[in-house]
């Protein structure tokens, strides 16, 4: 005899989100083949988040490993900064159809761990001339040192986008 087949969430069954599981699961691919950063870090986890958070919402029905047109897709939606946060809210705040509430839940809450946590990193602004450049006689010591906070996303965003560009 085989067993009944259910569908949806029926009493007492808790709900599994799985589109956001494999979004993460890719990432995680993702991130580990391109071997760019240590798994246990925060930048690790911030680049994970923002790619999964990608993978979800760019079709929160994946279901198979990322063929080349999406793979492209990725390395576009990735490539800049205040384009993807816009692209992120907005689709956080129309989710897609078939997008379970246990899924939404997850992306909004690796979202607000994005938006809210910030990271020590170097300060891009505060680098000094290239070595094209005329150097003005800073201090280069002083310049490796300078470092700001800056939400986790910034930080994975970059992360992930070189990883999909290894793939």
């Amino acid at each position: 005899m085989r067993p009944e087949r259910h569908e949806g969430s029926g009493e007492g069954e808790l709900p599994v989100p799985m589109a956001w599981m494999y979004a993460e699961y890719l990432a995680d691919e993702l991130l580990l083949t391109g071997d760019l950063m240590e798994p246990a870090t925060l930048e690790y986890r911030a680049g994970r988040d923002a790619l999964a958070l990608t993978i979800f919402l760019l079709d929160s029905a994946v279901a198979e490993a990322l063929p080349a047109a999406r793979v492209d897709e990725l390395r576009l939606l990735t490539a800049y900064g205040p384009p993807w946060r816009r692209w992120v809210c907005d689709r956080l705040g129309a989710p897609a159809p078939g997008c379970t509430d246990a899924d939404l839940a997850l992306a909004r809450a690796a979202w607000r761990w994005l938006e809210e946590t910030e990271l020590l990193a170097a300060d891009l602004e505060a680098i000094g001339p290239l070595p094209w450049e005329e150097d003005d006689g800073a201090d280069p010591v002083a310049e490796d040192a300078a470092q700001v906070w800056t939400p986790a996303w910034q930080l994975g965003l970059p992360l992930g986008h070189l990883a999909v560009h290894l793939y």
